[in-house]
């Protein structure tokens, strides 16, 4: 995004408390200050009435016509909370550091704050989405000081989520739709049935989609909770959690003769009517340039020869384009980093989560970008922008 400086789209790797558009509205008078004092004091402005914060965008030049209070205390934090990034600081980040075991000539690492590409024109319409595969439901509430769900506010028409974990069947759903952003009112979640607390998917959308499906109706795929699927009137969005092959390679041949094809075919046979997006977890790190360590995992689940094969049939040669290395050729870009050996800190991790789409609409996307600084879990958000 070269040096983007609109704060409102970097808020998220800086947000500082989940529940701050609630204790805005809570909070007592206690200051008018304008924005500029108000920068880098998240204790002042907590503190602060939403007809105060009204008041500062006003005198900011930034419109809170038709806000709601939750909308307007958001708009306030991310243009004050949120300082430049100077130089210095975006070179301590690890992932701007190129990370491989064996990097080749012309091998850049990947960095949000200067490889996006600049905002589309005003009046140009697009759709964003978002992807992550977080740990369990309850991490959409909170985590690490913020709500996972802020993210969605950042003008994203769709958050898809897979969950390794922690799906706890209705309970656990019914507690999130009570608390789901204000704007977000359409959410689709599938849980494991087979194995409760196992894994599970879901799609909160701000607009309502045409038609939502569940798993890709074989018996012996659908009781994992690992595909929601929505329609819309220009392209069909599958949220995907893609099996692992597990520990000894255990799935591995239910992986690539019988959920890759299947999920392949689905695909394809929604294609006839309409362009796809495929996002979520796929497991597979495609490419050498995707994964730090290539030489030491060739028999590790999701570097497996056999995966990544299946990824080139299934997918890739059937018309189906990766976004993110489309755009970024030569990129290291990780989007998942063990917990083990702490790899997040020394950025040796693996390209797991995609955005894939249909030919037909490659050439419209805008940006397909990873958010390698938003935390909570052992992977990070992806996101695109795709010019209607």
């Amino acid at each position: 995004m070269g040096s983007r400086k609109r704060a409102s789209d970097s808020a998220l790797r800086k947000s500082t408390d989940s529940g701050q558009p609630e204790k805005c509205m809570e909070a007592e008078a206690k200051s008018s200050d304008g924005i500029k004092t108000l920068r880098n004091d998240p204790g002042r402005l907590e503190a602060m009435t939403v007809r105060e914060l009204r008041a500062v965008m006003k005198d900011a030049g930034i419109s809170a016509k038709d806000k709601s209070a939750s909308q307007t205390c958001l708009e306030v934090a991310t243009e004050t909370l949120v300082p430049e990034a100077s130089v210095p600081a975006i070179s301590e980040e690890p992932w701007t550091r190129l990370a491989h075991k064996k990097p080749q000539p012309g091998w850049v690492p990947y960095n949000p704050k200067t490889m996006r590409p600049p905002h589309l024109p005003d009046g140009t319409k697009y759709v964003k989405l978002m992807s992550w595969n977080v740990n369990g439901l309850r991490a959409l509430l909170k985590v690490e000081g913020f709500s996972v769900l802020e993210l969605a506010k950042r003008r994203t028409l769709m958050f898809c989520v897979c969950k390794k974990r922690k799906c706890r069947q209705e309970k656990d759903v019914e507690e999130i739709k009570k608390r789901l952003i204000e704007g977000y009112d359409n959410s689709f979640w599938t849980c494991s049935v087979s194995k409760l607390g196992y894994s599970g998917t879901a799609i909160i959308s701000r607009i309502k989609p045409i038609s939502v499906s569940y798993g890709l109706g074989i018996q012996d795929h659908d009781s994992e909770g690992r595909l929601v699927t929505v329609e819309f009137d220009k392209f069909y969005v599958l949220c995907g959690y893609v099996p692992n092959s597990g520990d000894g390679l255990k799935r591995l041949t239910y992986r690539i003769t019988q959920w890759d094809p299947s999920l392949s075919s689905y695909m394809k046979d929604l294609e006839k009517s309409k362009p796809v997006i495929l996002t979520g977890d796929l497991n597979c790190a495609y490419e050498e340039i995707d994964i730090y360590n290539p030489a030491g995992n060739r028999r590790s689940a999701g570097f497996t020869i056999e995966e990544r094969e299946s990824f080139q049939k299934n997918f890739l040669s059937r018309g189906f384009v990766d976004t993110f290395r489309s755009q970024h050729p030569g990129v290291v870009g990780y989007t998942y980093w063990g917990y083990r050996h702490g790899g997040r800190k020394t950025n040796k991790g693996w390209r797991l989560d995609y955005f894939l789409v249909s030919e037909s609409i490659a050439g419209k996307v805008h940006d397909s970008y990873i958010l390698p600084d938003v935390v909570g879990s052992d992977h990070c958000p992806i996101g695109l922008i795709l010019k209607l």
